[in-house]
């Protein structure tokens, strides 16, 4: 499917009188309106590979058709996010789902979608056909060398890949943990998976990162061998000055303060990036803003008075993905609907009366401090986003604009309705 300009500006021809209108009275409630515009313009979120497809539970899928093939067409609708809302100029791959055999061509490709590569992800959380070694009781934590041995091997090979590429980082996720007490020695898995990284970490170009992701429980239900935000610090801490924690908001035991989180890893220098989602009950992986859009707001929060705290760029210095599953909504609408609600709670953030606040904390006038959160999150910052999208060359209203122009029926018109996205 190729969106054209043309349907860009005939979609926001329409919508325009009423945005202005809207965008007029934003800007008369909110003293650095414009500031907060570009600030979002430049702010980039991106896109993983795998959250093109329809994803599913243990128990079903339900194929929306149309899903990308291969990455040629995963970079088409990347492509295609991108045109329609103006913040999803990158794509995250997954190894060995996404292994390229064109660079060239596939890097030709991204650069006619406006996309560059962000982080790159491993996988040995599950045996591919023909692998030597299984990885059922572990990768990097494994009791047998060679099993660690080949999983290193993987994320160095994956890190070549992302050389080639252009990308600057990579992520490292997990499922080594234990079922059942006793199974595993928690200081030698622990001792383990970091001699496995140590080894990673040295094949790291001077100018990479990587991202030490953790999780509290699945697929393992006993322990989790990086298993909180405590875990990945230790590992980032010892390994060096490239590593970093990376948070996914879905891997936390319920309640966790995850701003809290967030804050002290800024503090230290140790947060490395996002995946956005959001979760009712655990590791939902819904669509970012549907069930805790004030948590999102309040994450936002810290980030913005943190990086503003210690001079860091709000575009490049963090790693900014989503990473979710859909099984009931379109993939296309759901992840324009996750990058919408990011970037109204970055808005929101941006709008903090950050010295008022201060303030307030310093006296310790709690009802004010709550009164300033609340006054920002309760602002309807939408028509800033909208701006910040049309300043962009996107659309006004990106899912109205999907629709109207038929984008999932023109895919499924040239894939097909049976269709299943690599790696699912």
């Amino acid at each position: 499917m190729k969106l054209e300009n043309y349907h860009i500006e005939s979609h926001n021809s329409e919508l325009l009188a009423k945005h202005e209108q809207r965008l007029s009275f934003v800007k008369s409630e909110v003293g650095n309106a414009e500031s907060i515009i570009q600030k979002l313009v430049d702010f980039q979120i991106a896109i993983p590979s795998w959250a093109l497809g329809t994803g599913g539970t243990r128990f079903g899928r339900f194929s929306s058709g149309g899903e990308p093939r291969n990455i040629e067409e995963k970079i088409e609708d990347i492509g295609l996010l991108h045109k329609l809302n103006g913040s999803s100029g990158a794509i995250s791959l997954h190894i060995p789902w996404d292994t390229v055999e064109n660079t060239a061509g596939i890097k030709a490709l991204a650069a006619q979608n406006g996309l560059k590569f962000d982080a790159m992800n491993s996988n040995t959380f599950q045996d591919q056909q023909g692998q030597a070694l299984s990885y059922k009781f572990g990768s990097l934590q494994h009791v047998d060398k060679a099993v660690r041995q080949q999983a290193i091997d993987h994320n160095i090979e994956v890190i070549r890949q992302g050389i080639e590429l252009g990308s600057k980082a990579l992520t490292v996720w997990l499922a080594d943990g234990s079922c059942f007490p006793g199974q595993l020695n928690f200081r030698k898995a622990f001792q383990n998976t970091l001699d496995s990284l140590t080894e990673i970490y040295a094949a790291l170009p001077a100018d990479w990162k990587v991202f030490v992701e953790y999780k509290a429980f699945e697929p393992n239900f006993y322990s989790t061998t990086v298993g909180d935000w405590g875990q990945s610090l230790l590992y980032a801490s010892k390994l060096g000055p490239k590593a970093f924690t990376l948070v996914d908001l879905g891997h936390h035991l319920p309640n966790a303060n995850i701003e809290q989180i967030v804050a002290l890893l800024l503090m230290e220098g140790k947060l490395g990036g996002f995946h956005f989602n959001d979760s009712k009950y655990g590791d939902d992986d819904l669509t970012a803003g549907s069930m805790k859009p004030y948590q999102l707001f309040l994450i936002f929060n810290e980030l913005v008075e943190g990086m503003d705290a210690r001079g860091m760029n709000h575009k490049d210095d963090l790693g900014w993905m989503i990473d979710a599953s859909h099984n009931v909504k379109d993939p296309l609408e759901d992840l324009l609907q996750s990058v919408e609600a990011i970037t109204i709670a970055y808005a929101q953030a941006l709008s903090v009366d950050r010295k008022t606040l201060q303030e307030a904390q310093a006296v310790n006038d709690v009802v004010r401090c709550q009164e300033i959160l609340q006054q920002a999150f309760r602002t309807d910052l939408r028509a800033l986003v909208a701006e910040a999208r049309l300043r962009a060359g996107a659309a006004l209203a990106p899912i109205e604009a999907f629709r109207k122009y038929q984008i999932r029926s023109e895919l499924i018109k040239n894939r097909g309705d049976k269709t299943v996205a690599t790696g699912l």
